[in-house]
This record gives structure tokens, sequence and C-alpha cells, in this order.
């Protein structure tokens, strides 16, 4: 999953009119490296979904701003607007991240 470095890096992948999924984590945190063993097959049956993944300390205003309590979170995109958000207690296995992102195509 490729790094966002920028703010503007962030600011134009969420314009996009796809779905852009956003891994807010930390260095430190073990759930979020526990999320990064299962997320290679995950994204591979999501490809019509761009993945990136945002350090939250790094990026700690565009965190807040996006209402991220905890780690690690993800976070939907669309057109520039957050459409959709897993919080950390709810994204710790990969069936919770497949469901979560299954219920993105009800909104289509």
């Amino acid at each position: 999953m490729e790094r966002i470095e920028s703010e503007e890096q962030y600011k134009s992948l969420i314009q996009t009119d796809g779905y852009t999924v956003i891994k807010y984590d930390t260095s430190w945190c073990p759930d979020c490296k526990n999320l990064d063993r299962f997320m290679g097959p995950i994204i591979e049956e999501n490809q019509d979904k761009a993945f990136y993944a945002m350090d939250a300390e790094k990026f700690q205003h565009i965190a807040e701003e996006n209402e991220v309590r905890g780690i690690p979170s993800l976070l939907v995109y669309q057109n520039g607007q957050k459409v959709a958000h897993l919080h950390s207690k709810f994204a710790k296995t990969p069936n919770e991240i497949r469901e979560y992102l299954q219920t993105l195509e009800s909104k289509k």
C-alpha cells in the first residue's frame, strides 16, 4: 500500500470519482501492523478502489479534521468528501474490513 507523503498528495487523491481508501496508522501501532498482514488479499479483491496509508501523527491536523479518534482507521473518500469511516475498534479482522468495503457498493 503506497504511503501518502504530503498534504498536496492527500488532497489530490481524495478528489477522484472512484473510491479512495486511506488507512490512518502510526509506526508504533501493533493493530496497524496486524492489519497490514491481511490487507494484500483485500486490496486484490477490491481493485476498483485505490488504497493508501497515511501516518496519523505526521498528518495530525488531517486526522483531526476527519475525526480519526483511534488507529488503525479506514476512511473512504470520493469527489473530495469523506463517504465512510471504519473506526479502529471495528478494523481488526479481514471479515470486518471486507464487510465494510461491501457496504460501499450499496451506496452507489
